[in-house]
């Protein structure tokens, strides 16, 4: 029976103490119920009028605004107009300075060609008879120099002749 009486007491205790904290939450609520009215109370007081003098100086401000937006309006559709005519104006440009470009590079590549062709012409026509001429002219000296007695063996020595520079076979 002890652990009954004991049981009991408890039990009641707890019931107490469970009353006691749903006695305070109430109280709790109450006053922040309290405090949130007031809360209310005075945003109506203060930021109603407030609310209402910005309708009324919205109301009053449209026809402004109307005037500055349709104005934006019109700036805009001018930029736009004047945007794509300097765009084209702007590809146009770029258009004639790339065909000059190309014009440019095939003069340029017809000229390079050209001096080629001219240099390989006068490397035909005049350095190439120049060196068989020279080359010509130095077996005839050769061949004149063993003739006349250059060419012989003096006193068990022969005179080396000395080569023509590479320098003097070209103009």
């Amino acid at each position: 029976m002890e652990k009954l009486n004991l049981f009991i007491l408890l039990t009641g205790i707890a019931v107490m103490l469970q009353a006691g904290i749903l006695l305070a939450m109430y109280l709790a609520m109450r006053k922040s119920s309290a405090r949130m009215e007031a809360l209310a109370l005075e945003v109506k007081s203060k930021v109603l009028p407030a609310v209402e003098q910005g309708q009324a100086m919205l109301t009053e401000l449209r026809p402004k605004l109307q005037v500055i937006t349709d104005n934006l309006e019109e700036t805009t559709t001018a930029v736009r107009a004047q945007v794509k005519r300097v765009d084209a104006t702007v590809n146009d440009v770029v258009d004639r300075a790339r065909l000059q470009v190309i014009r440019a590079d095939e003069l340029l590549s017809r000229t390079l060609d050209r001096v080629e062709q001219t240099s390989d012409m006068v490397h035909k026509t005049v350095i190439s008879p120049v060196r068989q001429l020279s080359g010509l002219m130095q077996g005839i000296t050769v061949g004149l120099e063993f003739l006349f007695g250059r060419g012989r063996r003096n006193g068990g020595r022969r005179e080396e002749r000395r080569p023509v520079p590479q320098d003097e076979m070209f103009i």
